[in-house]
């Protein structure tokens, strides 16, 4: 079924985003006294003037060179050695909000948004309501920390497939991110579902074409601008049409994921390999006047490996 033409809302999720991301940016400049003497963190902001942003994965960025292991900040100061603009913070369970605002204010590298991965063992679909509630904190947590480094977002997986019937299930992780809502709003940091083959709001056995139309249905029942749509290009190629899909998702498309994908041989790939059609992905960010991050989700490694990264999707997206 084909969409018809997303109307804007009067405030879209990006422009909202914006003004929160400013928001905290100012609040950031923290003082305290220590003695006669007074120290103050300083306000980090990537590039301006750009329309895409380009960042990286946290867990990319190896952990160790030159024989010794990298502090945190040591590995974010690599993505920006590489020419990348930030980096999405992928790696939120191990560290503290402290721990990640500390590494940000002495890399001077900008966190754009923070993930948890315990959402695939702890999912808020789950039947368990202990389950349910220790993803619900650790999303919490994301949100916390994401704030603390300056960022403006959260990407979690709302669930799994095999927790039970669609209705159920859906109806299990609406309320728990109901009861998160409010918290993500009081810091600016909007609550963005990724597409995954996670067996939701897709048929994972049926061919192409499909169309995203029950992710947006989910994303809209919230009716809420702190719930939108961490769009990841190259997990739903073998499922449907980028172009079609970010159209459909218009407004609520507030962050990307880049990989590449081949559906002749069914497997990811570098980006810009593979045969996912990066023009019809640029003439879909085009027709909904995208801005904003996107994000690699492929294999890292040292600062080699994350300039070529960065030039791969240099060229997907025309940059």
């Amino acid at each position: 079924m084909k969409m018809q033409p997303l109307k804007p809302q009067t405030i879209s999720r990006r422009k909202l985003l914006a003004a929160g991301s400013a928001t905290i940016a100012t609040s950031c400049t923290l003082s305290a006294a220590e003695g006669d003497e007074k120290k103050t963190s300083k306000i980090v902001r990537p590039p301006e003037g750009k329309g895409i942003l380009l960042s990286v994965k946290l867990g990319m960025i190896t952990k160790k060179a030159g024989g010794k292991t990298l502090s945190l900040t040591e590995r974010l100061q690599m993505a920006g050695e590489a020419g990348l603009d930030g980096v999405d913070f992928d790696e939120a369970g191990a560290h503290t909000e402290e721990a990640a605002r500390k590494a940000v204010d002495e890399s001077g590298i900008f966190v754009h948004n923070a993930i948890n991965h315990a959402h695939w063992g702890k999912r808020l679909t789950s039947p368990k309501e202990a389950d349910r509630d220790a993803s619900r904190k650790n999303i919490e947590h994301c949100i916390r920390l994401s704030h603390a480094a300056g960022g403006n977002g959260v990407l979690i997986v709302v669930g799994g497939g095999g927790d039970g019937p669609a209705e159920i299930i859906e109806e299990r992780c609406r309320n728990e991110i109901k009861k998160i809502i409010p918290l993500a709003a009081s810091l600016g940091q909007p609550i963005l579902f990724e597409n995954v083959w996670n067996q939701m709001f897709y048929d994972h056995n049926k061919p192409p074409e499909q169309s995203a139309e029950r992710h947006v249905k989910f994303i809209d029942s919230f009716k809420s601008v702190w719930v939108g749509q961490y769009y990841d290009i190259g997990n739903h190629w073998k499922y449907g049409q980028p172009g079609e899909w970010i159209r459909e998702f218009g407004h609520r498309c507030v962050k990307l994921d880049v990989k590449g994908f081949s559906r002749e041989n069914n497997k990811f790939t570098e980006i810009g390999e593979g045969d996912l059609p990066w023009a019809e992905v640029r003439k879909g960010l085009s027709d909904i006047e995208f801005t904003g991050w996107a994000t690699a989700e492929v294999g890292g490694g040292g600062l080699d490996r994350l300039k070529k990264v960065r030039e791969q999707m240099q060229r997907a997206f025309g940059l």
